[in-house]
Parts: C-alpha cells; sequence; structure tokens
C-alpha cells in the first residue's frame, strides 16, 4: 500500500497542472491572482511542511494507533471498512478538525503553528499548499476521540488525506459562488473568507468539507462581494524565509511570556487568544494598531531576472529531490534521511533568499554547488 508521502508524490504534477491552469485563466480574464515570489514561496513551505512530516508522522500516527490498541471502546473493523463506516469517519474526522481548525484561531500556541497558512497575501492555488511544520506537535490531540471510539488508523489516514485533498480546490478567487453548494460545504466563497483580514470575515468559516459545522456553533460568515476579502495577517511576516514563517510567532509568544512578570502571564501568553498581551508587555513594547489600509499593500521586493531564474531552478531541483526522498523515505536510515531533510531545507532557504534579496546570485550559484556536492555523496551513501 502507498505511504501518505508517495501518495503526495503522486499528486504533486496534479496540483502543479491545476495551478498552471489558475494562473492561464486568471491571465484571460484579467484577474491574474499569483506573484512568482509569492508563489515559490508558499510551496517552498508546502515542501517543508511534507519533508518535516515523515519524522512527525511518528508522533501523530504513533499516538492515535496506541490509543486505539488500549482505550478504544468498540473495535469493529468491518464496521468502519464497510461504505458507511468510511462516510460516518469522513464526517467524523471532519468534526474534529473544525475544532482543531478554530482553536488554531483562538488559542496563541495553536496559531503559532497555523499562522504558516495564513501569511500569504494572495489568494490561489498555491496557498492551499502553503502548510505549516509544528502542526503535528500538538494537532494530533484533537483526533483522539476517533481512537477512542475505535475508527482504525487505516480508516483515520486515509479519511485524514481526503479532507486534506479536498480542501486544495478551495484556495481560488477564479470560481465565485456556486448556490446552493456554499450553504453546505466549504467552498471558495466561504474559504475565502476565512483567510480574510476584514473585521466582519476575521475568524470565520472553520470547517474542512462541510461549512455545516461552522452555521451550527455560530462561526459562520457569507462573503460580500461589497467588501473583497484582504488577505494575510493582522500582523504580516514580510518575508520569503520558510524557517522565519515557522518560528515567527513563536518567537513573539516566546519574548512576551519573558517580558511578563506575572507567573500566570508567562503561561497565558501561549493559552490566550492570538494578540492577547499582558498589560505590563503592552505598556513596554507597545506594537501597532493593525490598519486594513496598510494590509491592502502587498509585499513583493524587486527580483533580478538572474536571480528570479535560479530561484526556479532551485525549486525545481528540490521539487525533484523531494519526490524522492518522499518515496523512498519509509526505507531511508534515519541519519540518511536527517541529511536528505537538512539539504533540502538548504535549498529552500537559499531559493527564497534569492527572492528577497539576501544572497547575491554568485554566492548562491556557489552554495548551490556544494549543496549538488553533498548530495551526491548522500545519494551514494543509501
Amino acid at each position: 500500500m502507498l505511504s501518505a508521502g508517495q501518495v503526495i508524490v503522486l499528486a504533486m504534477p496534479v496540483f502543479l497542472l491545476l495551478m498552471a491552469l489558475e494562473w492561464a485563466w486568471g491571465l484571460a480574464r484579467g484577474r491574474n491572482g499569483y506573484a512568482l515570489s509569492d508563489a515559490l514561496g508558499s510551496l517552498s513551505l508546502g515542501v517543508l511542511s511534507q519533508i518535516s512530516a515523515v519524522f512527525m508522522q511518528v508522533l501523530a500516527i504513533g499516538l492515535y494507533s496506541a490509543v486505539f490498541e488500549h482505550l478504544a471502546l468498540w473495535r469493529h473493523d468491518a464496521f468502519w471498512t464497510a461504505w458507511y463506516g468510511w462516510l460516518l469517519a469522513l464526517l467524523f474526522y471532519d468534526f474534529c478538525y473544525y475544532w482543531l481548525h478554530r482553536m488554531g484561531h483562538e488559542s496563541a500556541v495553536l496559531w503559532a503553528a497555523h499562522v504558516v497558512h495564513h501569511q500569504s497575501q494572495h489568494y490561489n492555488l498555491s496557498t492551499a499548499l502553503r502548510q505549516t511544520s509544528s502542526g503535528a506537535w500538538l494537532g494530533w490531540i484533537f483526533y483522539l476521540p476517533m481512537a477512542v471510539a475505535g475508527v482504525p488508523p487505516l480508516v483515520f489516514g486515509v479519511v485524514a488525506l481526503i479532507d486534506l485533498l479536498y480542501q486544495f480546490w478551495v484556495h481560488t478567487e477564479q470560481v465565485r459562488r456556486l448556490g446552493w453548494f456554499d450553504r453546505w460545504f466549504c467552498s471558495p466563497s466561504n474559504h475565502r473568507v476565512h483567510h480574510a483580514v476584514n473585521d466582519r470575515y476575521l475568524d470565520k468559516n472553520y470547517g474542512g468539507i462541510l461549512i455545516l459545522w461552522d452555521r451550527l456553533f455560530g462561526t459562520f460568515h457569507e462573503e460580500d462581494e461589497r467588501e473583497p476579502p484582504v488577505y494575510g495577517t493582522r500582523a504580516p511576516l514580510n518575508s520569503w524565509d520558510p524557517l522565519w514563517a515557522n518560528a515567527e510567532v513563536y518567537w513573539a509568544l516566546a519574548q512576551d511570556s519573558w517580558h511578563a512578570q506575572a507567573w500566570g502571564d508567562k503561561l497565558r501568553v501561549w493559552l490566550k487568544a492570538p494578540g492577547w498581551r499582558p498589560a505590563d508587555v503592552a505598556a513596554r513594547f507597545p506594537r501597532p494598531a493593525f490598519d486594513l489600509q496598510a494590509a491592502r499593500q502587498r509585499f513583493d521586493p524587486p527580483v533580478s531576472r538572474a536571480a528570479r531564474a535560479l530561484a526556479l531552478l532551485l525549486f525545481a531541483g528540490a521539487l525533484a529531490g523531494t519526490a524522492l526522498f518522499l518515496w523512498h523515505a519509509d526505507r531511508m536510515p534515519l541519519p540518511l534521511a536527517l541529511g536528505a531533510f537538512g539539504l533540502l531545507t538548504g535549498a529552500l532557504w537559499l531559493l527564497c533568499a534569492l527572492l528577497q534579496g539576501r544572497l547575491r546570485v554568485g554566492r548562491a550559484v556557489a552554495l548551490l554547488g556544494a549543496a549538488l556536492a553533498l548530495g551526491a555523496s548522500l545519494w551514494a551513501m543509501g
């Protein structure tokens, strides 16, 4: 049976083809939603998320399996592998996902992981692939009810992948309202609201497949064409660095926790809603108020043609390396897997540094040559 990583490898050409079609359709309509640097930044974060997941699966799937083996209240695999069992498991997963997603916006430590998905100021299919590399640290907790209910790990893994893949297509501005479909399902219109920083749209529409959960629990808001969504986060990242994108909110929370005088506040910084700060910390280290007009200004530093060409070449190489890594990861010795992970992560950082002007083309070429030599050594070791 294919691993989750191998399924992602097979899906890669489909993702890229659909992105190309979305881009071409947007150009034809005069509504292009892509910027090269932003798209490569989002895709780099998606790659980093997938290569990180190779090591995180032991935590997420391992703990789920342990709870299933020792605490499941009802073990009946024949039920869960029938068509109605699969459907029920998918609904169960989507319900748990709703609460994980919602808490990812209502608890700072969970937002620190989820923020990666919201940092892009564009909204297109590349944004769908912009995923966190740290979400599995705490996210597995929200799916334990499924293990306790007796959903087998294999069924859990499959419905999790279905739920994730479904959400790819809703990240587009090229599909407008869909009538009755919008009332029941997560759709492009509903999910555009979720990614917006406008006051009326903030923290709404958490559903993965069904928007029904939002209607039931009071978190639904309809898109209003008179107020187009403004995308991104209220504290903009303003960087293409994939490592900093994953670390920025954790670092900000750690700083606030360190500076807080009361011990209770040091803990509350991590648990309360994103943006909450102890009064003494906010007074000593004030932050500017959110300005929607300023949020409309997109981060897009100029990039030379040479840097752009090299970044595209680097990304193509990193993508090919990622496909090889994910396909063989289950059989790789740990030292080799860690080496490949480090090499791919370095390549992603390098291409994003190029796009941000932090690294000259000549130096990037030299570093790329060294990376290729190291990669060849790792391959020979394998």
